[in-house]
């Protein structure tokens, strides 16, 4: 499963300003507030975010919150997901990739997941 997200950083410039870190907070942990440089890094986690939310299927809502996915670097620096508990066991997810990437006023990020869940097999007719 694929999903897609594109975000205005400006966007998420002008909610930083008005709300400072509380603007963080409503989507992002502390651990993942310290990997935020800036708005554009801001903007980049928001994407992630729905873009998972996508995938999944649902969105962001009752059956996945911002705070059921977790950003984290590798020990190379490149951008992870980490799930809540309930998600990889409920939606029988198995892997996820993802990749941000940021253009002029722009942030985007894809994320794949792959389940073992049959429910992903191609419809046939």
């Amino acid at each position: 499963m694929v999903g897609i997200d594109l975000i205005k950083t400006a966007r998420m410039k002008r909610l930083m300003e008005r709300f400072g870190d509380k603007a963080l907070e409503k989507f992002l942990s502390d651990d993942e507030i310290k990997l935020v440089k800036n708005h554009t890094t801001a903007a980049g986690f928001w994407a992630v975010k729905e873009a998972f939310s996508k995938a999944l299927g649902t969105g962001i809502g009752a059956s996945c919150s911002f705070h059921e996915i977790k950003i984290y670097k590798s020990e190379k620096g490149a951008p992870k997901i980490a799930l809540s508990r309930r998600l990889v066991k409920e939606f029988a997810i198995v892997n996820t990739a993802l990749s941000i990437t940021h253009d002029g006023e722009y942030a985007v990020a894809v994320v794949t997941i792959k389940t073992s869940s049959p429910a992903d097999k191609v419809k046939e007719f």
